[in-house]
């Protein structure tokens, strides 16, 4: 940027530099918009390069990738355990978990499926997923002088089936029992029938796992079934045996013993009522007491006869009272009655006797059963003590018995099993051959190319920012060194200069840029408050330009009317005498020692009419005579001569003359090439000179390219923009 009248109005005091660990001007840059901008431009070659290159070579490289097609199916899980059963089947948690529906799907992509896949497609065969049908690579064609390539080796069986396996991709769909299987080949119609075989075979695996595990549950039921049967035949073996050892014999409804206690007790019941009646008519047949129907109860005979008798008695009274005692009739009445009576205590007698021996009878009876009925208890007693252990292999028979019963209905069960027995899990989307390839996946991916190329471009650009450690516009001077940059000399390229040179197409070309920056650069030491009259021109180091910049200085202030003088301070390398084609002769360094006047070593330029002192002879000793009295001497007899004068010193910071002459010097000008010199150089130069108490009012850009400065984005960039053709004229 270039220095403005109230900037140079501040004299030719020391200016403060700003702190170098502040970041510089590339910090400040990369947080401003514009300065971001800039940076666009300035590097919108690298960007373009990474924008275009890298998804040019992504389209390559996804042309030269053989396509794989992904074919994919589902399956859904559904154990039969949790088939509808009816109200049961509602209340019951689902018991299929994540876990589970996860283990299904290591199952579906298991290497047994994958070696059975492998088998049944003949993919051993196939150089897709055997690498040692394949071809060798260009890279080991290339090495094959140096590492011969061998036959190719024997099929590694496993490397293929692991090939299958890694081509075998199975996701469990979230929040659900659906399996998603994929299979990816070359080959869309393989890898659609690689998952429907897939899915067969865990479907077919699930199906015979169940045959097998029912056939097995057959096996052992029906071995079981022949234990519980030979373990109920013994058990009836031995209660048959335990019972013939005992005598225990099982009637129709109870033991023989409880039936025989029965009886015993009925009878002997019977007997005492038997007993008691028997004894009742003997005591009646004794007692003539009693109802007619109790004598009847007796005996027939003698209650006919008793009946006779009776009628006797009355027909005996009716006649003796008739007929008087003493009466025949009477007196045979009499006798008939003695002998009815007498019939009727024989008949008496007799029934008596009979119930006396039908008594005793009855007791001797009642005596016999009481005994029986005393053997038949204590029988049943010992019948009980032995029923303990019997009752105890009964419910051990009948406990087998009950278990070969629930193992036969098992076994019909299972028989019925297998006829209707499913798998868990079933197809529900069978795999179609793919239309379209799933890797390489063209459009993302280039898309994503020209992404990660605007990001890389981006970054290369931002790289390129902060790697550029040089000046590239007066703000960098501003910012870096805290000076103003007074001018942007132009590169002049070959085609500018046709046979000119450098120094002499300012004077050849007024009106050219070049010519015009040179100008502008007068103004800025001319519009300074101390306009000062002997400006120092130094560089860093070498072939930055300074003597260009301070000679073609000298002859634009010439040619504009003022009296100029140039010194060609840079005793070890001088280059003011070759520009102008006095290489030999007195110079400054013969005026300083004594040998020449100074009016004999002025060399007018005829160019520009300006005067100029070359170095001259030049020996070991003259290596100090700036210090001495008689250069500042010199200096003050050309102020009061010449309006400018213009001392062109060596490098700053190799030589110690430059720091001597910028000292001497009302002002020094610093020139840096354009983005060549770096940072810290320019930043030690300036160090030096102003430790070395020399006033540094400003830098100077040289051999700027202006066509490329002009698209840099920078403000001072607008110079040389082509708006302002009509003011300039090569």
């Amino acid at each position: 940027m270039l220095q403005t009248p109230a900037e140079l109005a501040a004299g030719p005091a020391r200016r403060p530099r700003p702190a170098r660990a502040a970041g510089g001007a590339e910090h400040a840059a990369a947080a401003s918009f514009g300065a971001a901008l800039g940076a666009l431009r300035r590097h919108r070659g690298a960007l373009v390069l990474c924008v275009v290159a890298i998804p040019a070579l992504a389209a390559i490289a996804l042309h030269q990738i053989t396509p794989r097609y992904t074919a994919s199916g589902a399956v859904i899980y559904e154990p039969s355990s949790y088939a509808l059963q009816e109200l049961q089947s509602i209340l019951r948690a689902d018991p299929t978990t994540d876990t589970v529906v996860a283990s299904q799907a290591e199952i579906l992509r298991s290497k047994g499926i994958a070696e059975r896949v492998t088998d049944r497609l003949g993919l051993t065969a196939d150089p897709a997923f055997n690498a040692a049908l394949r071809p060798p690579s260009a890279l080991r064609r290339l090495l094959a002088p140096l590492w011969p390539i061998g036959p190719a080796p024997e099929t590694d069986r496993q490397a293929v089936v692991q090939a299958v396996q890694d081509a075998i991709w199975v996701l469990a769909v979230r929040a659900s029992r659906v399996l998603d299987v994929s299979f990816t080949a070359r080959d869309p119609k393989l890898a659609a029938e690689a998952a429907n075989l897939v899915m067969e075979l865990y479907i077919a695996d699930q199906l015979q796992g169940k045959f097998d595990a029912v056939r097995r549950a057959g096996l052992w039921l029906e071995t079981r079934v022949g234990e519980l049967r030979a373990e109920v035949r013994q058990s009836e073996d031995r209660i048959a045996a335990y019972r013939a050892r005992e005598g225990l014999v099982q009637g129709v409804q109870a033991g023989l013993d409880t039936e025989r206690i029965s009886r015993l007790t009925a009878d002997l019941v019977q007997a005492r009522n038997d007993l008691g009646q028997a004894e009742a008519r003997v005591d009646q047949a004794r007692g003539r007491a009693g109802s007619a129907g109790a004598t009847a109860a007796i005996s027939p005979s003698v209650v006919a006869l008793r009946a006779q008798e009776d009628q006797l008695n009355a027909q005996l009274q009716s006649l003796t009272t008739r007929l008087g005692p003493g009466h025949p009739d009477v007196a045979s009445l009499r006798n008939q009655l003695v002998d009815i009576r007498r019939s009727v205590a024989a008949e008496t007698a007799r029934v008596v006797a009979a119930g006396e021996a039908e008594t005793r009878a009855l007791r001797a009876r009642i005596a016999t059963l009481d005994a029986q009925l005393r053997d038949a208890q204590e029988t049943i007693d010992r019948n009980a003590q032995a029923m303990v252990p019997l009752n105890a292999m009964q419910r051990e028979a009948d406990a087998a018995r009950t278990l070969l019963q629930a193992v036969l209905e098992r076994v019909q069960q299972t028989a019925q099993q297998t006829a209707i027995e499913k798998p868990d899990a079933r197809v529900i989307s069978v795999a179609m051959p793919p239309g379209a390839p799933s890797y390489p996946r063209t459009v993302p991916m280039l898309a994503a190319a020209v992404a990660f190329a605007v990001f890389l471009g981006l970054l290369l650009v931002y790289v390129l920012e902060l790697s550029d450690r040089t000046f590239r516009s007066g703000e960098d001077l501003r910012a870096v060194l805290g000076v103003p940059g007074l001018a942007l000399i132009p590169q002049l390229g070959r085609r500018q200069l046709g046979r000119l040179r450098a120094v002499d197409y300012a004077v050849q070309r007024p009106f050219s840029p070049f010519a015009e920056q040179l100008r502008a650069l007068r103004a800025a030491l001319w519009l300074g408050a101390s306009q000062p009259k002997v400006v120092a021109i130094t560089a860093a180091r070498p072939g930055e330009g300074k003597t260009t910049v301070a000679l073609s200085l000298a002859r634009c202030a010439a040619l504009s009317g003022e009296r100029v003088m140039v010194l060609d301070c840079d005793v070890r390398q001088p280059g003011i005498g070759t520009l102008l084609g006095v290489q030999h002769g007195a110079g400054l360094v013969d005026y300083l020692q004594g040998r020449a006047a100074l009016a004999d070593i002025v060399r007018r330029d005829p160019e520009s009419g300006l005067d100029a002192l070359t170095t001259g002879a030049v020996d070991a000793g003259s290596l100090g005579l700036f210090v001495a009295d008689g250069m500042q001497a010199l200096l003050r007899q050309l102020r009061e001569t010449y309006t400018l004068v213009v001392l062109d010193a060596p490098p700053a910071i190799a030589m110690a003359d430059a720091r001597i002459v910028a000292r001497l010097a009302d002002a020094t000008l610093l020139c840096v090439r354009w983005r060549d010199t770096p940072h810290s150089v320019v930043r030690n130069a300036v160090d030096l000179l102003e430790d070395a108490g020399a006033t540094v009012i400003g830098a100077v850009l040289t051999r700027v390219d202006a066509g490329v400065h002009v698209r840099s984005g920078f403000p001072d960039a607008e110079i040389y923009h082509p708006r302002y053709g009509g003011y300039f004229k090569e």
